[in-house]
């Protein structure tokens, strides 16, 4: 019998559970609060995130010789069906006067100008650029709410309002997202464990890491070191609680086969740790190293992301590799209370051992099955629509700025207020304005100071183009194309088009030249990853190309509901970026958690008996985690937001694929089919276990 450890050595055994628990808790206390605090220093300005050498940011440069002031427009906007009476447009002169008397006025409104026929005038209103927009945007709401007429619909839109709406749509990000995105969490821990203590530890391991991410976040980008926008702050939230309930769940479960196998509570959490810490820090670092490519892009809203998103990974993986072994260590199996743990030795999954048959009896079935049905929806991928939508639809709910937007298009000439600019030669005036008129164009003049005068700076003269359709369709975008063709050609006038329509027909076409980029970049990293992890190189191509398959089955089966049953209008070119990164890195995840698995197996049963037995083994583990990764993004569908709803769709959905299809039936059966060959170029695949292949 061996000699009982000396009493003051097993007090020693608690003794850095419980500092690290302590740690853990001191860091939640203080960085905590940082998580509701992202949005102070989050800014959904679109302008501000493209790259310096995009025409639109050079035409931003050059108009503050023109104008300091940096103003931003707010346009009211009233109609009245069968036309304006005299007290409406008295009403709106009143609160004219009214506007001008608030503290954010950049100079004074623009008297009501009636539309041609009659039915609406527009109030244009300058918001100086040290206001906060989205108060300032209240401020002239609430004026207008005062004395309005029977019968006169009133409506603020304008570049201005549509970012306060844009604003108060990602006001839930650190409420309402949070708090579903927890529930959720919570409910599928609970089914999974049906244990009251283990979730709550889970997620105080998901609410610690996402304090100290949030902190790191905060520090950041009060710093100015990274750009942070509403988009990148649910991101991170949805990717924290996803990331560390995943290796939550790969390090319980290793946790419970230890104590099933006999182990005391420290040595399970000890032997857990080693078997699990090397998937879990390949899928930590795949993922990083995959969202960290974003850096590439010309975006700074993308360039921003990746970071943010390679803080949240990190963190999860601190909490998931420290506090929760630790806390683990301090209950024990009472973690598992009401369920008894370590009574009944190792369990089998009868489900995981019905599908590892099925692999081993038909495996070249089962693959050629798998992934020609994966190929058919890939093929569906044409149908997505991924040449952007106009601003005025990335919102899912009804807000005013958008049917001020719809009414303001209706009576006026849809370009007013948010005109194209045009920074040219002065000497070149005359020409550059022929030019300028083209199709989708309705005004083009050159911009006057205050005695009538055309405003030169520098040799230079700004020109506003008016256009017919709204500054954000597609045809006000093709217009601008059109403009610069024209005034580009223009001899000696070096003439740069710039505004809100060029903003983002320039975010188009960074976003497009980013997808070229970062794609093959992250396939490069991944495969690099996977080549160093599994020390092989035909294992790594074959987990890459599953991927990239389920990726392409995912969007063309998201084309399809898109289209055809959420009706959206379109999409962004950056899903298709963001939804490959996400898909790719994290679904690279359970690949890792399957082959390291099996790769373990393999090098004692043989690559046959090593697959299945790694397939049974991390069935149910893999499959939970997948869940919850997929209910955690779909949590994402919450804020109104077109964008969000599409990430959350394509990312859930691409996640259970990859869990249900890729990982159970197409990796495995295709490992199976290939053989110990599948390892090569390393020792395991010469080497025949005892009695085995």
């Amino acid at each position: 019998m061996a000699p009982e450890r000396p009493r003051p050595v097993r007090r020693l055994r608690w003794l850095l559970p419980a500092l690290l628990a302590l740690a853990w808790l001191a860091l939640g206390a203080f960085a905590g609060p940082f998580a509701g605090k992202l949005s102070e220093v989050a800014s959904n300005d679109g302008s501000a995130f493209l790259p310096s050498s995009a025409e639109s940011t050079e035409v931003n440069e050059l108009r503050a010789a023109f104008d300091d002031t940096g103003a931003a427009v707010a346009i009211v906007v009233a109609e009245r069906a069968g036309g304006l009476a005299e007290d409406d447009l008295a009403y709106l002169q009143a609160a004219s006067g009214e506007l001008a008397a608030l503290d954010f006025n950049a100079g004074p409104p623009i008297p009501p100008q009636p539309s041609e026929d009659g039915e609406a005038a527009q109030l244009v209103v300058l918001i100086d650029a040290g206001a906060d927009e989205a108060e300032a945007v209240a401020e002239i709401r609430s004026v207008l709410a005062e004395d309005r007429p029977d019968g006169l619909d009133v409506l603020v839109t304008g570049q201005a309002a549509l970012g306060a709406d844009l604003g108060e749509a990602f006001a839930g990000v650190d409420g309402l997202l949070l708090l579903v995105a927890a529930a959720v969490v919570a409910v599928i821990l609970v089914l999974v464990y049906r244990s009251p203590l283990l979730p709550v530890l889970v997620l105080l391991s998901c609410g610690f890491a996402l304090a100290a991410a949030s902190a790191a976040v905060y520090a950041l980008a009060d710093a100015g070191a990274i750009d942070l926008n509403g988009q990148s702050q649910g991101i991170l939230f949805i990717l924290v609680f996803g990331a560390a309930t995943d290796y939550a769940l790969l390090l319980v479960a290793r946790f419970r086969e230890e104590l099933d196998a006999g182990a005391d509570r420290f040595t399970g959490v000890r032997r857990a740790l080693r078997g699990t810490i090397e998937p879990i820090a390949a899928s930590a670092g795949t993922v990083v190293l995959g969202v960290l490519c974003l850096l590439f892009s010309r975006l700074e809203s993308n360039q921003g992301l990746g970071p943010v998103a390679a803080i949240g990974i990190g963190a999860a993986f601190l909490a998931a590799v420290t506090f929760l072994p630790a806390v683990l260590a301090i209950f024990g199996r009472a973690a598992f209370w009401p369920r008894r743990i370590g009574t009944a030795g190792p369990r089998r999954s009868r489900l995981w051992s019905n599908v590892a048959a099925l692999v081993a009896r038909r495996p070249r079935v089962v693959w050629a099955t798998t992934a020609a049905a994966l190929a058919i929806a890939a093929a569906f991928t044409v149908q997505l629509k991924a040449d952007g939508t106009a601003q005025t639809e990335v919102f899912l709910t009804d807000v005013d700025s958008v049917a001020g937007q719809e009414v303001l298009a209706e009576h006026f000439p849809g370009g007013s207020g948010a005109p194209a600019v045009i920074i040219a030669n002065a000497s070149a005036l005359d020409e550059v304005l022929a030019a300028a008129d083209v199709d989708g164009v309705a005004e083009a003049a050159p911009a006057l100071d205050e005695s009538g005068r055309v405003r030169t700076a520098d040799g230079l003269v700004e020109i506003e183009a008016v256009l017919e359709d709204a500054p954000d369709s597609d045809a006000a975008v093709a217009t601008v194309e059109r403009l610069r063709e024209a005034v580009h050609a223009v001899d000696g006038a070096d003439a740069l088009v710039g505004g809100p329509t060029a903003i983002q027909l320039d975010t188009l076409e960074t976003s497009e030249r980013d997808r070229a980029v970062i794609i093959p970049i992250v396939l490069a990293v991944i495969l690099l990853v996977l080549m160093l992890l599994l020390r092989s190189i035909v294992a790594p191509l074959l987990l890459t190309a599953t991927v990239v398959l389920s990726f392409g089955a995912t969007m063309g089966v998201s084309a399809l509901v898109f289209n055809h049953l959420f009706g959206f209008p379109g999409a962004d070119p950056t899903v298709v970026l963001f939804g490959f990164v996400f898909l790719v890195a994290l679904g690279i995840d359970y690949n890792i958690f399957l082959m390291t698995r099996v790769r373990e197996e393999s090098a004692r049963l043989g690559t046959k008996a090593g697959t299945l037995r790694g397939l049974v083994a991390t069935g149910g583990v893999i499959t939970s985690a997948g869940v919850v990764l997929a209910a955690t993004f779909s949590a994402l569908a919450v804020l109104p937001i077109l964008f969000l709803a599409q990430i959350a769709f394509v990312v859930a959905f691409g996640v259970l694929l990859d869990t249900v299809i890729v990982r159970s039936l197409l990796v495995p059966a295709l490992t199976v089919d290939i053989g110990k060959a599948v390892w090569r170029p390393s020792r395991l695949a010469r080497v025949r276990p005892p009695g085995r292949e």
